[in-house]
């Protein structure tokens, strides 16, 4: 049997402009390449603009989707308040849930910045797991990591004080969005509030105690993390 060749991922210091494609990402590696081949024979590539839906909360899911380039966001709506699960990079896979779950998204997906994705039918998808149990127990795997990620972010909405749910949210972003100290954000600071289930007016006054503190440099969307460990102390403490 002949699997995949392992490729040599690019350089990812910068999520937002690194090119991804599936063989670069585990999971699709666990796959023969005969089996590549009928995934991608459902493949069709797709491009949305900075702030185009890419899927709604409750519509039928027919396709899972592999972000090839580019940052979205997946939120849950409620009427005129969202709440933003998570900030999504290139290589990653969206959708998964209603594999097992059900046959509907269980929450929406906008484009950040423009993006590219590839959509795979889910069915393909289901009938690849049940006659491959590397690329099933590798899917389980990403399913798993994306809930214990969800339970730290039930904690730190749920016990943390404001301070150090922004303080998590920007971590995150530098560590796992940007991996860089020195980013520009592609996300609002009305997304920011959402991400951290706060007003807007209060995301906003935490960023300037945290510049007025120097624990940070903003100017427009540019944002420098000066005090890394400060900002960590902060997230730990709460």
């Amino acid at each position: 049997m002949e699997y995949i060749d392992e490729l040599t991922p690019g350089n990812s210091s910068g999520a937002i402009h690194c090119m991804k494609a599936p063989t670069d990402t585990p999971l699709f590696r666990r796959l023969l390449v005969e089996e590549m081949e009928t995934l991608n024979r459902s493949r069709i590539q797709l491009s949305f603009r900075k702030g185009e839906i890419i899927n709604k909360q409750g519509a039928f899911a027919s396709n899972i989707f592999f972000i090839k380039q580019g940052i979205v966001k997946t939120y849950l709506e409620n009427g005129n308040s969202n709440l933003i699960i998570a900030i999504v990079p290139a290589g990653s896979l969206i959708g998964l849930q209603s594999i097992s779950v059900d046959n509907v998204f269980h929450y929406s997906t906008k484009a950040l910045i423009d993006t590219d994705i590839y959509s795979y039918d889910i069915n393909v998808v289901k009938n690849l797991m049940n006659q491959n149990g590397l690329f099933a127990s590798e899917m389980t795997n990403i399913i798993n990591h994306n809930m214990v990620m969800l339970y730290d972010r039930f904690f730190s909405l749920t016990q943390k004080q404001l301070h150090g749910r922004l303080a998590d949210i920007i971590l995150c972003l530098s560590h796992k969005i940007y991996k860089s100290l020195d980013f520009e954000l592609c996300i609002s600071r009305k997304d920011l509030a959402e991400l951290t289930g706060m007003s807007t007016e209060s995301a906003i006054r935490i960023l300037k105690d945290f510049k007025d503190d120097h624990i940070i440099d903003m100017s427009g969307k540019r944002m420098k993390i000066l005090e890394v460990d400060k900002l960590k102390r902060i997230s730990a403490t709460g």
